[in-house]
Parts: C-alpha cells; structure tokens; sequence
C-alpha cells in the first residue's frame, strides 16, 4: 500500500525510537511530526503543530535513516511485462528504500553512453532514487571490456552481475578502475564447480533428490579474486555471499589491510536449504540457499564486520516463467516490498541482530560502498503491525515471492 493510502497528514507521533545507524551506540526517542508535503521534523514545539494535525497514538515506531538496496534487477527496459521503472519505484517507496541501485543486466544491458541516456531520463523523472550500475564488459558476455572511463560519471559503480570467468580481464578491469574511484562488484563462483547445482551440496541435497551446488564454487573463486585485489589494491566489493567459508576469507582479507566489502542477500540470512522442502520455484537462488551453518555464519559476519551490507537483489520474473519445476525455473525473487519486516523479526526479535547492527547494513555501510552521502532519516517502520500480502495489493506486477499470501509483523508507513 502506498504511504499516502496509509497516513494521513500531517501526523505527530509520539516518542519514536531514533534509528540513525551512523551512531548505533545512542538510543534516541522523540516526537516525529510530519507535516502536508511529508518533511520529518524531531521534537517541535507545541506551538508550532498545525490544529489539524493527527496524532498517532500506537507505541513502538522507529524512524531510522534511508535504506539503500546495493543492488536489483529492473524490468524496464527490456522485460516491461514484469515490471515497469514506476512499479520499481514505488516498490522502493512502499519497502522504504530511499535508493536502490540498478544492475546492468536489462535489455540492452547498460554498457555503453547510449544505454545510459534512458538512466538519465528516469532520473529526472524520478531524481536520484534508481542509480545504475556499469557493465564490466559489453554485453556482459566476459569478454571485452566496456568504455569505463567513459561511463563512470554517470554510473555508482560497475559489475556484470554474473560470474566473469577470464582473471585476466577481471585484472584488467581493476587496474583501469581503480584511478576512477569507483567500485567493482564481483559474484564469485566458478562455474566448472557449479555445474547444474540448484541446491547447496549436502545432506538436504540428498534428501531433496536435487542436484548439489559445492561452497567450493564459491570459495575458490572468491580466493582468487581476493588475490587479485591482493596484486591491485583495486577497491572491490564481493556480492552475494553464501557461505561460512566466505565468510572467513572476507574477514582475512579485511584483517590484511586489502581494500574489500561483502554483501549478502536478504533470502540467504532468512532460509537456508532445508526450507526447500516445498520445492518452492521462488526460493531458486543463485548462489542457492546455503545450510543453516551458512546462514548463521553470515549473520555473524553481519555482527563482525566481516559482511557490509544487506542486498535484496530483487528480480521480477513473469508468472509463467515460474510456474515450472524448481530445477529449471529462471533465478531470483521480488522483495523491496517486504525484506525490512521480514529481516527484523528474523534476526532483530529472534536476538540474532540487534536494531542499529540490521540498519546499519541496510543504510550507512550501502551508502559507504555506494560513495555516497550519508543517508537522513527517511523510514518510518511500525515493529508490531500485521499485515497480509496480498498480491493484488503489491506494486510489481510479478508475484515470484514465497511471502505472497502470508500474513507479516512490521510494516514501512
């Protein structure tokens, strides 16, 4: 449901929990006071609140800085079927995200000057509120490197958004990129390893009857690539991490001084492969579902510092593009609309997380990787509202989600 649908204005709140993640130490509460064109302001004087104002009663809101989505795929250009720049953005709006940054795999994929000139369009559309990533390489085939110097100005960053086989052109890559001041997101997974693997390769594998994906695709190629960062010194930012072992060389590499940050996705700290169960097409990941170790590992990474940030790595597929066996449906799952209360009552009420260390990977340390100014407070999160997500209500017209027709506790207003 959009904001305005759920709020009236302006409205007073009384004493708010203060989430501002760039100082997780204090614990703040005020009065949060939003007036007609939806500004927030702390603790105003009596005085000065409109006679018209609603009071909002209920106890328990939190208002904490911007979140910012590392990274997802848009429909638009390319797959308008499954979603449209505007049902993106109001996605993001509904999921509080005040940022999320767009992956270069649309159609055409965003490697070159002209590709961005649709970005530039939407963003004095809709201001700075979709922000694209570069492509690596042109046509994000792995093999021949695009124009970044060409297209850095105008973009947060560069990744293909897939694995990059050749090391040399990774290399190469880094080199150029590096005097450019911008980031390179790589997926690490060797392919070889990887194979058909569908699921994480173990006892539910097994149990499943579904072909295993090894940690060891990977790990291995996350060790490579850590090496490379090792001979270049090349800013880079390692996506979609899965695994404990990962977890471990991430935090090596920090603790040698190289200049990296991880992120995982918000699926893999809320399931793990024994979840697959239901062999529910819309849990089909990549990398899969890691175990619960996996899982714990990466939350605890969270705590150490080891992982960054949180990534919701929405990608909208088409109802008949899912509507097939686990094993052959395409990659990927909605979630700007429903990843925050999913995430708190996943990792904050369970005590997996406290408050500050789940925003903090969401807003300030996305904005650290980003290069981009420190995010004001912007999400106003009710903790205890249960709510059903109705699929007719949700802004994406693609339903790939295995949260579609289940009731939430903790909703963005």
């Amino acid at each position: 449901m959009p904001l305005e649908n759920s709020l009236a204005y302006p409205t007073l709140f009384k004493q708010v929990r203060i989430l501002d993640a760039a100082s997780v130490t204090t614990e703040k509460f005020a009065d949060v006071f939003i007036d007609g064109d939806r500004q927030i302001h702390l603790n105003v004087d009596a005085n000065q609140i409109p006679e018209n104002t609603n009071v909002d009663e209920r106890s328990g809101l939190i208002l904490g800085t911007g979140v910012i989505d590392l990274y997802s795929t848009s429909g638009e250009p390319g797959h308008e079927s499954r979603e449209t720049i505007a049902e993106l953005v109001q996605a993001a709006q509904n999921g509080g995200f005040s940022t999320v940054g767009i992956l270069p795999n649309t159609q055409p994929a965003i490697d070159d000057i002209a590709a961005l000139e649709f970005w530039r369009n939407v963003q004095q559309k809709y201001g700075d509120r979709l922000q694209p990533w570069g492509a690596i390489t042109k046509g994000l085939e792995g093999k021949q490197l695009t124009d970044m110097a060409e297209l850095a100005e105008s973009v947060i960053g560069f990744t293909d958004s897939k694995p990059i086989a050749n090391l040399l052109l990774v290399r190469r890559a880094m080199e150029y990129l590096k005097p450019l001041g911008k980031p390179i997101a790589l997926f690490p997974q060797n392919p070889d390893l990887a194979g058909s693997g569908v699921i994480r390769e173990g006892k539910w594998s097994l149990q499943y009857g579904m072909t295993g994906y090894p940690a060891a695709a990977e790990t291995s190629s996350l060790a490579a690539l850590i090496e490379l960062v090792r001979l270049t010194k090349a800013p880079t930012h390692f996506m979609r991490i899965s695994t404990a072992q990962s977890v471990e060389l991430i935090a090596q590499a920090k603790n040698s001084g190289l200049p990296v940050t991880a992120s995982t996705t918000w699926l893999h700290l809320c399931h793990c492969d024994r979840d697959l169960e239901s062999y529910d097409p819309n849990l089909r990941l990549m990398p899969p579902l890691g175990s619960e170790g996996d899982r714990l590992a990466l939350i605890a990474g969270i705590r150490s510092g080891a992982i960054d940030a949180i990534a919701i790595d929405h990608t909208p597929c088409a109802y008949e593009e899912k509507v097939v066996p686990f094993e052959v449906a395409p990659v990927g799952a909605i979630g700007l609309e429903f990843a925050i209360p999913v995430l708190w009552q996943n990792l904050v009420t369970t005590g997996l997380l406290t408050a500050s260390e789940l925003w903090k990977a969401l807003s300030i340390n996305p904005a650290k990787i980003l290069g981009l100014t420190q995010p004001q407070l912007a999400t106003l999160f009710d903790p205890n509202l249960e709510w059903l997500v109705d699929a007719k209500a949700i802004a994406s017209p693609s339903k790939n989600s295995s949260y579609i027709g289940r009731s939430l506790i903790g909703k963005v207003l």
